[in-house]
């Protein structure tokens, strides 16, 4: 067996969180084992656990650090002197582009995260609604800015979030439809609707 390979600046725990969420995609956290794990990186199993304490780490590991990419985001959009509007656009781009580009950490982080164990549950769900709660104080701001139609702010946030987690099912058939193509029509269709 051969040693693992970090990829281009990136750590070799970076390959190995890669490739854990590309086998908690396929199988399910609860159906994967550290020895598969290896075996697809192509080393050992106990040469893992030199980098990498447990399989939880991992889960740990796949849904904090999306959960704070996704933050980090968020922060900077809304801190910036643009519109409502254009800040909505710049999310949903955000989160396409993450679906897109971080499928599998995606998945698993929207799949398998019932199965953290607490305290990491637990922080994970209060980060997880902190979120929510940013996106709706920003469709509140942009109804009250007359820059949005006076509309249910939680429907609009599950509606954006729901459409964009559907990329799934383009992901698992990818129908000739480019990414970029992809992403323009959905940004589209969530902030301007179908209706001619």
């Amino acid at each position: 067996m051969s040693k693992i390979r970090p990829l281009k600046n990136g750590t070799k725990k970076e390959v190995i969180t890669r490739k854990a969420a590309a086998l908690f995609r396929k199988k399910g956290y609860s159906s994967s084992s550290m020895r598969e794990l290896a075996e697809q990186i192509g080393v050992e199993a106990p040469s893992l656990y030199n980098h990498i304490g447990s399989k939880a780490e991992l889960l740990n590991e796949i849904c904090f650090t999306l959960a704070q990419d996704y933050r980090e985001h968020l922060q900077l959009v809304l801190v910036s002197n643009k519109k409502v509007v254009e800040k909505l656009e710049e999310i949903i781009h955000f989160h396409i582009q993450l679906m897109i580009s971080s499928f599998d950490a995606v998945f698993v982080v929207n799949h398998e995260w019932k199965q953290l164990k607490d305290p990491y549950l637990t922080e994970f769900i209060a980060q997880r609604k902190n979120y929510e709660n940013q996106l709706l104080q920003l469709i509140e701001d942009g109804i009250q800015k007359k820059e949005l139609k006076k509309i249910n702010p939680y429907v609009a946030v599950l509606t954006i979030l729901s459409a964009v987690r559907g990329l799934e099912i383009w992901q698992r058939h990818k129908n000739n439809l480019p990414a970029a193509e992809l992403e323009y029509q959905m940004i589209q269709h969530l902030l301007t609707g179908i209706i001619k």
